[in-house]
């Protein structure tokens, strides 16, 4: 879908020609994560297509399929998604690739511990509200429900995200105007759609154009937004909470 195109645009600061120490996250754009994304490629766990030295949804969703297959970290390790030493040594990249730009106010790494990789927080805490909403899978709708007895849309996010250390509002339309709008959603945004007047249903988005919310027909599940016609016929946009 053109609402999830990647956007190419360049922000924030220039950093040294990485080597294997230095970590990659969402936002950083360069050779490296090219050599990264083919490396992911050679093994299996990202598109051929997707070699495009931006390291996106589709890079992060590989990276992190890469570092659960082969015990590196997991939705509740500190850095899932994070390709740092351990990740790169592992693919066997030998950290030769040119500069990359990162997203505006990261800082590089010299290691997968460190506190300051690039989008670490952001990353670990979106890669928690989506491991605490996956586990929920299955769980029934009901309407007002606030736990996992039983849910509806606005309920489901709240208890996931507060299961995290996040706030947020109670109902669907409180979250749409409390978020920040942004057109290409990552994985622990919010996605909304108009299935009445105004937003009226919400999900949490995974990647990938899937996402989990607990629907009236079907509890807790996971949809996605380009196929299911329903959900792309009233997808009215997505929020960065």
């Amino acid at each position: 879908m053109k609402k999830f195109a990647l956007s190419l645009a360049v922000a924030g600061a220039i950093f040294a020609a990485p080597t294997v120490t230095d970590a990659m996250s969402m936002g950083d754009r360069g050779d490296d994560v090219r050599d990264l994304q083919e490396s992911l490629a050679d093994a299996g766990y990202n598109s051929s297509s997707n070699v495009d030295g931006v390291f996106g949804p589709l890079t992060l969703s590989a990276v992190q399929d890469y570092q659960s297959s082969n015990g590196i970290s997991s939705p509740a390790g500190n850095f899932y998604g994070t390709a740092g030493p351990a990740t790169q040594s592992s693919l066997g990249m030998d950290g030769s690739g040119s500069t990359s730009t990162a997203s505006s106010g990261s800082s590089s790494s010299s290691s997968d511990s460190s506190s300051q990789v690039a989008g670490t927080s952001d990353v670990s805490n979106s890669s928690g509200i989506i491991s605490t909403a996956r586990s929920l899978t299955g769980s029934p709708y009901v309407w007002g429900g606030t736990s996992p007895s039983g849910f509806d849309c606005s309920g489901f996010i709240q208890y996931a995200f507060q299961q995290n250390g996040e706030n947020v509002p109670r109902t669907v339309a409180e979250m749409w105007n409390a978020g920040t709008a942004v057109s290409n959603p990552q994985p622990g945004d919010l996605v909304f759609f108009e299935t009445r007047t105004g937003p009226s249903h919400a999900g949490i988005y995974l990647g990938n154009n899937e996402f989990i919310h607990a629907g009236s027909s079907t509890g807790v599940t996971i949809s996605n937004l380009s196929t299911n016609p329903y959900w792309s016929s009233t997808y009215i946009g997505a929020r960065s909470m």
